[in-house]
């Protein structure tokens, strides 16, 4: 049962002004002798709050019909005998006015900022209805702040879609390069019928046949007798998974290649990538040594390297972190065209490895050849002494890590365990006075919090003048300030 509503409503009600009832049916049966106690519940129980307005656009009467909103809002007295402009922000002045001198036949919803007590801002879906012959008004207000939350909500997953679609934009646009730009023939095909689905540049040039207006299957291009091999590799490769190899031989040009092969799949369907090598030499897996074998597989980077720092050896891990195609475009190569800040973080490893033999855990960048930056921890060691020494690095990617439960600050600053992460990539004193920021900035919103928002208690509990506090909370973007009669 709805608490009864204020007289004064109701006294403004039983001047019988007519509220209009556009489009509803049979108005005069269903409102017949209708009287003011009656239309005033009405009122109460449609808004969640309720202002008189008199023709001098002063306050006569404000009531919370919602309890969320009187403990958001100042008390009724605040208002009352006020002019309006004093219970809603500046933004709304003009659209209360526009409402306020419109067609009294015609209300309209619109949304106004009314202003809490401590000074925040409250959308509200707000109308205006006259009534009575001595120019009142009442204003009715609903209570918007659970639309306004599922709508930030909707944006916040929108903006990550677009992020998402990004990456995935930016991961096909590095695709489509190393596929056209590589010099070995390499094609997509089905796993089922072995159709060529997609071929890059110099595959194309393989299948296309000698009059130029239609292609040839992949087992064309291999003499009559290495067909059946190419078919069982291929077969091999849909039951067993992983990546299979052959040496077979190019029908026309007597030429041998190493045909490999590797299973994977794309949206629920089996896909072959086949490539085609006419340098490489097959290897059989069960004759190296294990331990070589399950770095070439390892999920991280690889690298062995001279006391230069000059690349001798990587697994095709690190060859995915730095976006190459082929394994000879980066030996000889120095490790400092990819790993940390050119000429700093591999002199940083190549010291600390001359002196204590090993590092651990060095946390810097690695920078791809199309501009991917991933976060990296790199541990090394020195594999034997002398001008032929040899270096060994693991370079593990922490950038897909999933953050810990750190205490995130509002605004532009970082967290504690970010800062930390920090030394050595930034400047000494960028990190103090990003520090100094980071403590400043946390003060002040538990002083917040445990004030209820109250600005005035804050400013006393920090030990700061109000106006102090205003500066440094515009500083750090914190609260609300707009339309603050006291931040004037």
């Amino acid at each position: 049962m709805l608490p009864a509503p204020s007289l004064g409503i109701s006294t403004v009600l039983k001047e019988r002004s007519p509220i209009p009832l556009l489009g509803l049916q049979s108005s005069s049966t269903w409102f017949e002798g209708l009287t003011a106690e009656v239309a005033a519940g009405l009122v109460y129980a449609a808004a969640d709050i309720i202002v008189v307005i008199d023709r001098n656009a002063i306050v006569r009467e404000v009531l919370y019909p919602s309890g969320d909103l009187a403990e958001e809002f100042p008390p009724p007295a605040a208002w009352t005998g006020k002019p309006w402009m004093h219970a809603v922000g500046a933004d709304g002045h003009a659209k209360l006015q526009e409402m306020l001198d419109g067609s009294p036949g015609q209300p309209r919803w619109r949304h106004l900022n009314f202003l809490s007590h401590a000074g925040a801002s409250i959308a509200l879906l707000c109308t205006v209805v006259r009534v009575g012959h001595g120019d009142q008004t009442i204003l009715l207000g609903r209570d918007m702040r659970a639309m306004s939350g599922l709508q930030q909500r909707l944006v916040q997953a929108q903006q990550s879609l677009e992020r998402d679609y990004g990456k995935l934009r930016d991961a096909e646009a590095r695709y489509r390069v190393l596929f056209k730009t590589a010099a070995e023939p390499i094609m997509i095909l089905d796993a089922a019928s072995h159709r060529v689905l997609e071929a890059n540049p110099a595959a194309s040039q393989l299948l296309t046949r000698p009059d130029g207006r239609s292609t040839r299957p992949l087992v064309d291009l291999f003499v009559p007798t290495d067909r059946p091999q190419l078919e069982g590799l291929l077969q091999q490769v849909r039951t067993q998974g992983g990546t299979q190899q052959a040496e077979l031989t190019l029908a026309g040009e007597s030429k041998a290649c190493v045909v490999a092969a590797t299973l994977f799949r794309q949206q629920s369907a089996s896909l072959i990538l086949v490539r085609l090598d006419g340098e490489a030499q097959v290897h059989d897996a069960g004759k190296r040594n294990p331990l070589l074998n399950l770095i070439e597989r390892a999920p991280d980077a690889f690298v062995v390297t001279d006391p230069a720092g000059r690349i001798q050896a990587a697994n095709t891990t690190f060859l995915d972190l730095a976006e190459i195609a082929r394994a000879d475009q980066v030996l000889g190569e120095s490790l400092d065209r990819w790993l940390g800040r050119p000429g700093i973080d591999l002199d940083v490893l190549l010291g600390n490895l001359r002196q204590h033999g090993s590092v651990r855990l060095f946390a810097t960048r690695l920078r791809g050849e199309f501009g991917a930056l991933v976060d990296v921890e790199v541990s090394a060691a020195l594999i034997s002494e002398g001008a032929t020494g040899r270096l060994g690095f693991a370079i593990r990617d922490v950038g897909a890590r999933l953050p810990g439960p750190t205490r995130e600050v509002t605004g532009t600053g970082r967290s504690v365990e970010q800062l930390t992460q920090l030394i050595g990539r930034v400047p000494l004193k960028d990190l103090v006075r990003e520090a100094t920021d980071l403590i400043e900035r946390l003060c002040i919103e538990a002083a917040l919090e445990l004030t209820t928002d109250n600005r005035a208690a804050a400013a006393e509990m920090l030990g700061l003048s109000r106006q102090s506090l205003y500066v440094k909370l515009r500083r750090y973007g914190l609260g609300d300030l707009a339309g603050n009669g006291e931040e004037a």
